[in-house]
């Protein structure tokens, strides 16, 4: 289904998510490359991933890294205790993630683009204040976004309802006239069930497919010659 560009509405702003978005995040990667004596095949790194992230649920070791009520060391004990991991294992792994967060290069093209068209431009992201502090330094790109929530500095988390609430208040938005890219389809049925337009991301084509088809117009980066 193709819109006449004339009749699609321009969003009052567009939030994104930064894993899986504009960050790189592939744990099953990322463990075969770090732990290769705990992950020699696809299967071992994704149950390690399983057993270590416990999918983010809220209330899980992970999460609370994310959410900024527990610290690494007390994560790191925590995981160690609960999987039997060993404590060196446990930390490499946690230290080689934000490396392993590198910038999705489509998906900053997208933002480049949005950004000179003057979009609002917000974030909202699950993100440890060790890790976030490290994006902030690293990516002078994140000079586009107007405002952002990291899970870490207001103690809430994705997909629970109150970081939305605490998001739309901050921005000072509408959630019906936002669009919101998530790669997470907890946070897209989450956000969609509080009115917002949540739009699931795989990659930034598939994205601004998706929002052309739910009768949306936003500005897409001009293509490579």
């Amino acid at each position: 289904m193709h819109h006449d560009d004339s009749v699609l509405r321009t969003p009052q702003a567009v939030v994104f998510d930064f894993g899986g978005v504009l960050f790189r995040w592939q744990p099953k990667v990322l463990i075969q490359q770090v732990l290769p004596h705990l992950a020699r095949n696809d299967d071992e790194a994704l149950q390690l991933a399983a057993q270590v992230f416990q999918s983010f649920a809220p209330g899980s070791d992970w999460a609370e890294f994310d959410r900024g009520t527990a610290e690494w060391d007390e994560v790191r004990a925590r995981i160690v205790a609960r999987t039997g991991l060993a404590a060196d294992d446990v930390h490499t792994l946690m230290a080689a993630i934000p490396p392993h967060l590198e910038a999705v290069r489509d998906t900053v093209a997208w933002l480049d683009a949005l950004a000179a068209s003057g979009t609002r431009l917000y974030f909202l992201s699950n993100m440890p204040a060790p890790y976030a502090a490290h994006l902030q330094r690293e990516h002078a790109f994140l000079g586009h976004f107007a405002d952002g929530v990291f899970s870490c500095d207001v103690k809430q988390i994705k997909p629970n309802a109150d970081i939305f609430h605490t998001a739309a208040a901050q921005f000072g938005i509408d959630p019906s006239q936002t669009l919101f890219f998530d790669d997470n389809h907890h946070n897209i049925s989450a956000s969609r069930a509080l009115g917002w337009q949540a739009v699931l991301f795989e990659d930034a084509a598939q994205c601004q497919q998706a929002v052309r088809d739910a009768g949306w117009h936003l500005p897409s980066p001009a293509l490579a010659p």
